[in-house]
């Protein structure tokens, strides 16, 4: 698929083209602002956008009004067409977050229930208790999304819920012409819903929001494409702040080694150090000089890398309430050496056709220090990093001539590796 080789750039909509929290139902055409973006994708070579929602809601763009109209506080349907034909034009995809596990009370199926109650020809869409009462005093109460009576949760074993939100993805295929899709909350969702959304869509990029347990349950042959690699997130940031680097080839291993028993082998999942649900990686970090070791790891690892808006200069962030600091309004971009380096290592994972590869083999683990190899048919590549304040050097079975992809210096091993303090390295023999 397309994105076995790609790297995906995640910008929160709302917060990113500096619209209010609440909606204030005034038209701004603030999409019209991608014209400030286009270089910064072209400049680090990004392959596919993936936007946070974008369709008519009331806050954060979760609880969704209407999903044939895009938010008024980004514009209209006319300026996403826009956004997406220059998109395009400049051979970058689209994914869009698909919000189907719920909607916004002020969806119009929802408001019939409030009005009509038992006989609302909706009622079946939702899961609906007409004797039970909300915090919005309704006089009946519903099942939400994880408490929040905001996000009503739809009914995706109804038949006419599922073909409605089928003609949803038609319609945006047809009107935006989008190339994937990242399905909210994908572990709340009903397997057969999902079955049929990839059986419908299939020539859509599918993957899904998942946080824990085993992603073939939805990374397979029926449902979707991939998924958020969120173990292999806290592994990524809890090595680096623990000295120990145990815990994420631990997970890399069990994931996509060479063993029979390892999970995920062959399959891309989405590797990502932060998006608008957790601490900005910057913040996350307690140590300045791991930063750009953690995207080394990050473009070097198998699966589908993705980057957050503004993490590529380093932006700091700490999760709150509403998660707003998250999210900020970019007017500029603070490119600097850490953007230069992202910049670098997206080239040589599109270069490298062993980066393309669902594989993994440890070669050398030390808590602050390891080599991993990623290998294809073409060719064998070493990743070797040095989370440490010192310079150390070790012995491995590697003997020749190698060049280090990263700054192109060629390197005699005769046995042993020399690395110095916070360093990684991506060597190919020559």
């Amino acid at each position: 698929m397309w994105t076995d080789n790609s790297v995906l750039y995640q910008i929160y909509t709302l917060g990113a083209f500096g619209c209010p929290f609440e909606n204030d139902n005034v038209l701004e055409h603030r999409f019209k602002d991608i014209d400030l973006w286009i270089n910064q994708l072209k400049d680090l070579n990004i392959d596919a956008v993936l936007f946070n929602p974008i369709f008519q809601s009331h806050s954060h763009g979760y609880d969704t009004i209407d999903y044939y109209t895009i938010d008024n506080r980004l514009g209209d349907n006319k300026d996403f067409k826009y956004v997406s034909s220059l998109l395009h034009k400049n051979g970058i995809r689209i994914i869009l977050d698909a919000v189907f596990n719920h909607v916004g009370r002020r969806f119009f199926a929802f408001e019939d229930v409030l009005k009509n109650r038992e006989n609302s020809h909706y009622k079946d869409w939702f899961y609906i208790n007409f004797y039970g009462n909300s915090a919005y005093d309704d006089h009946l109460s519903y099942q939400d999304w994880e408490g929040n009576q905001n996000l009503v949760k739809l009914n995706l074993q109804n038949p006419e819920v599922v073909e409605y939100i089928m003609n949803v993805v038609q319609f945006w295929k047809d009107e935006f012409e989008i190339d994937g899709l990242r399905l909210d909350v994908a572990y709340c969702l009903d397997q057969n819903f999902l079955k049929t959304l990839h059986s419908r869509h299939h020539d859509l990029f599918l993957m899904g929001e998942t946080l824990h347990g085993d992603y073939n349950m939805w990374v397979n042959d029926q449902m979707l494409d991939s998924c958020t690699n969120y173990e292999c997130y806290k592994g990524l940031y809890s090595s680096l702040n623990s000295y120990n680097l145990f815990e994420i080839m631990h997970s890399l291993h069990r994931q996509f080694g060479k063993d029979n028993w390892c999970l995920y082998r062959g399959k891309h999942l989405v590797c990502f150090v932060d998006n608008h649900d957790v601490p900005r990686i910057a913040t996350q970090l307690q140590n300045e000089n791991h930063l750009p070791l953690i995207y080394g790891l990050l473009m070097t690892m198998p699966g589908i890398p993705c980057i957050y808006y503004g993490s590529e200069w380093g932006i700091k962030g700490q999760k709150n309430w509403n998660d707003t600091e998250l999210r900020p309004h970019i007017t500029h971009f603070e490119n600097n050496e850490l953007t230069k380096r992202i910049k670098r290592l997206i080239e040589i994972k599109h270069e490298h056709s062993a980066l393309h590869t669902a594989n993994f083999e440890q070669i050398v683990l030390n808590n602050t220090y390891c080599i991993f190899k990623r290998n294809s048919e073409e060719e064998t590549l070493y990743i070797a990093i040095n989370i440490s304040n010192e310079p150390v050097a070790f012995n491995l079975d590697l003997n020749g001539e190698y060049v280090d992809l990263i700054d192109e210096n060629r390197l005699s091993i005769d046995h042993v590796l020399e690395m110095p303090a916070y360093s990684l390295m991506i060597l190919k023999a020559i």
